[in-house]
């Protein structure tokens, strides 16, 4: 009775299922802000990306102190290379955490996100204020998971 199982598994997994990635929104306020649930069927590889903030790719040191639009649209310029070595893409990104150290920078950092995702969906995404973050100096960080079609 068991090789029968195991012959029905491989069946139903054998079947190569299509790359399919829908966005929704249940309440009219989260239109154009997030997507309140992202869901993604069939194969596909994960990208998962580390916090990224204003720290310079080669040195680290944190660019544009002080300035939050600066270190925010900095943020941005890296991970979608970040997105693009993988292979993806904003339009590719699932879910977004945005972490700052002053909650009235949320306007500014949604601006911010829209310009940055410019006509993609936007992902499921999470605003976080924080006490700190890993250097002084640093008042945005960005954490992606991205997903793109298996080739």
């Amino acid at each position: 009775m068991a090789a029968p199982k195991r012959k029905l598994a491989v069946a139903r997994f054998g079947k190569k299922k299509a790359f399919e990635k829908k966005h929704f929104n249940y309440g009219r306020w989260t239109k154009g802000r997030f997507s309140e649930a992202v869901t993604v069927t069939g194969p596909a590889k994960m990208i998962f990306l580390a916090g990224i903030g204003s720290e310079h790719e080669q040195t680290g040191k944190i660019m544009y102190p002080g300035d939050f639009a600066a270190q925010c649209r900095y943020a941005y310029r890296k991970l979608k290379k970040v997105l693009a070595r993988n292979g993806a893409g904003m339009a590719d990104v699932v879910k977004q955490v945005t972490y700052v150290i002053d909650a009235r920078h949320q306007k500014q950092a949604g601006e911010c996100r829209r310009d940055a995702y410019g006509k993609a969906p936007l992902p499921a995404h999470t605003f976080l204020n924080v006490s700190q973050l890993a250097w002084p100096d640093m008042l945005v960080e960005i954490d992606v998971i991205a997903m793109v079609p298996l080739r």
